[in-house]
């Protein structure tokens, strides 16, 4: 039998059924389970879950002294966000300035590290070990950027041409991967493990002609069956270059595999992924297909992340959730209609709400017309909007959505 009760009478003992709410926004790894552990309800009660279905059948009951209202467990929706707001463990004080204005700072952080990746792995390409002092140095960079703000230079690295994709995607990765371990509230020494693993993911890719890595079409099966031996060929790089932290040796070789085991190279399955190396799938397939490559042009940020949430058995679901919140539902650069009807473009997140972002506000849908560009906080009652959707900018003919935002 389940009933519904407040998250405040959940006590241990009880069978977690479901817990009602935003789809991303529950603590925990798994959604049904027993609460035996005070950790757990010390999360589930900071949290902004509100109410818990739990199963009297297989655990605790409430108090009879406490009311319940009997119930089916709810249906979370796909495209729901909540607040999840963090302690000052959780999440140490940084100093947070603008996307505006730390854009300034991240277009020559990208230049540097532009330089910097092409030169690492063009000495790959000629038979010359990783330089770790140089990888680690592009880090710290990163890191420091992602810091202060955790979108600006994750949505400049976004805007690499076709050309750059095979060394920036390595940089956004980087910065994705980082952004990715602050939200799991990983520790100073494992973010910057996870930041190393992003950069260097993808270096057996240096020992794949380019002629493969950029074809403009479809690859024929034994150009595709070449492209999946850059994991092995790449951890084998970073062994023969010293680089022997398990973190990056494991992103490196298990970013490809799936929870549902249909990954590559070994077909591993949801609990012998690592941690790193789920993180790893999702940071990598997001800056995949957000990017323009030789064959296709990326797609809009937002409906990225709704494609990637209907790839059942592709990503571990905890960790696609933490992903999403690490860039926002909305992130910067995506196009979104309001409920006013006019298209706007995400320029900022809120620190306090993933649902009201900073916005430049530039089309009528009623008109079908350009309208002024108006910067609109829909965090401020004075704002009188709120997003209704996410919009593709190509079924509206707008193809200049960078020049709108950046």
């Amino acid at each position: 039998m389940l009933k519904t009760i407040p998250t405040h009478q959940v006590t241990l003992g009880m069978h977690i059924h479901a817990l009602n709410g935003a789809w991303i926004d529950h603590p925990f790894w798994k959604s049904k389970f027993v609460l035996n552990d005070p950790e757990d309800l010390k999360k589930l009660r900071a949290s902004s879950i509100k109410e818990v279905v739990i199963d009297i059948a297989k655990g605790v009951d409430v108090k009879t002294s406490e009311t319940a209202t009997t119930a089916p467990a709810a249906t979370q929706p796909a495209e729901s966000v909540a607040e999840q707001p963090k302690t000052p463990e959780e999440k140490k004080a940084v100093a947070r300035v603008s996307a505006a204005e730390e854009q300034v700072r991240a277009k020559k952080i990208l230049q540097e590290s532009k330089k910097a990746v092409t030169t690492m792995l063009n000495d790959v390409r000629m038979g010359k070990a990783v330089n770790p002092g140089t990888a680690t140095a592009l880090v710290e960079e990163i890191a420091s950027s992602v810091s202060r703000n955790e979108s600006a230079l994750i949505s400049l690295v976004r805007l690499k041409t076709k050309d750059d994709y095979t060394y920036m995607h390595s940089v956004a990765v980087c910065a994705l991967m980082i952004a990715l371990a602050k939200e799991l509230n990983l520790n100073d020494t494992e973010t910057k493990q996870a930041g190393m693993a992003g950069l260097l993911h993808d270096v057996g890719k240096a020992g794949i002609p380019l002629e493969v890595l950029n074809k403009p079409g479809a690859l024929t099966d034994d150009e595709f069956t070449l492209v999946k031996l850059h994991p092995e060929r790449g951890h084998a790089m970073l062994m023969q270059a010293n680089i022997l932290d398990e973190v990056v040796l494991d992103v490196c070789l298990h970013h490809h595999e799936k929870v549902n085991g249909s990954g590559y190279p070994h077909k591993l399955k949801a609990d012998n992924i690592s941690l790193f190396a789920k993180m790893g799938a999702v940071c990598d397939v997001y800056d995949a297909v957000t990017s323009n490559r030789p064959y296709k042009a990326g797609w809009e940020p937002g409906v990225s992340l709704h494609r990637m949430a209907q790839w059942e058995g592709h990503f571990d679901d905890v960790v696609f959730k933490a992903f999403v919140r690490s860039i926002g539902i909305y992130p910067i650069g995506s196009m979104v209609k309001l409920k006013s009807g006019r298209l706007a473009v995400v320029v900022d997140q809120n620190e306090k709400s993933l649902l009201t972002p900073l916005v430049k506000v530039f089309f009528s849908t009623k008109s079908k017309t350009r309208i002024p560009v108006e910067t609109l906080d829909l965090s401020k009652p004075s704002a009188n909007d709120s997003i209704a959707s996410h919009e593709d900018p190509a079924t509206w003919g707008i193809h200049n959505m960078q020049e709108i935002w950046a």
